[in-house]
């Protein structure tokens, strides 16, 4: 039944996005992401199997500790929402293949990339390079992007990025130039440049944004990562009518 491959969907997003905000804490503080198990992050003491439950844990005990009752971070329910919802979003675009399994672990690192970004401006390489590896391993697999697509997709993105970075260092780092390379082994070279664009576009409306709202001054660093998880997401979904409209769009001038 369709709807229940919908409901299907968003669970094992929010299973995997749980994961993720397992990373997204533990990562930055160089803890393993696998032992001790799960624990509260206020007062240490595990937690039962019921109180991970993705979302229905933090309804239940309505935003607090089981123990402590310290208050739960909203970024966790926040992730777990947003991991459902991208999957969700990716079964309905492109159903179960090769291409959907590619994309589900691809959005999966970029949620933790980005909020990582978010919240202490580093990109760990514990995500991208093994991230460049597993990309390009998919390529290979029948009725996926290529090899030769996803290598030269990982080169492009990451020698335009590094090329950038070495002109001008100040705006951007090398957790960057790791990242798009990521980008590029599962979506290619042409949609790798599309999620340059979209990025840029994006990051460019938000910091104009921030700066206006008086948030931000101009010269305040604001991370780029989560620009280019949002360029990344839409080139892997819709990478090939994006292209196709711009080509369209070139050959009417």
């Amino acid at each position: 039944m369709p709807t229940l491959g919908y409901v299907v969907a968003f669970v094992l997003g929010s299973i995997a996005a749980s994961f993720a905000n397992v990373c997204i804490h533990r990562l930055p503080l160089r803890q393993s992401i696998v032992y001790p198990a799960s624990r509260c992050t206020s007062c240490q003491h595990p937690l039962r199997p019921w109180h991970n439950l993705p979302l229905v844990s933090f309804v239940a005990l309505r935003g607090r500790c089981a123990f402590c009752q310290g208050r739960i971070s909203w970024r966790y329910p926040l992730v777990e929402s947003l991991g459902g919802l991208l999957y969700l979003i990716g079964y309905h675009q492109l159903g179960l293949t090769v291409h959907a399994f590619a994309y589900a672990l691809l959005v999966t690192a970029l949620l933790i990339v980005s909020f990582i970004d978010l919240a202490h401006m580093i990109i760990p390489d514990a995500v991208t390079l093994p991230g460049i590896v597993v990309g390009i391993a998919i390529s290979s697999l029948p009725s996926s992007l290529g090899f030769v697509n996803a290598v030269a997709g990982a080169c492009l993105g990451g020698g335009i990025f590094f090329l950038i970075v070495s002109v001008y260092p100040a705006g951007m780092g090398g957790g960057d130039v790791k990242l798009i390379a990521m980008i590029g082994a599962f979506v290619g070279w042409q949609a790798v440049l599309a999620t340059i664009i979209l990025s840029a576009f994006c990051g460019a409306i938000s910091g104009l944004t921030l700066i206006l709202l008086g948030l931000k001054g101009r010269r305040d660093p604001v991370p780029f990562g989560p620009f280019l998880a949002i360029g990344g997401t839409v080139a892997m979904l819709w990478g090939e009518a994006l292209l196709a409209w711009y080509g369209r769009w070139t050959l009417s001038f």
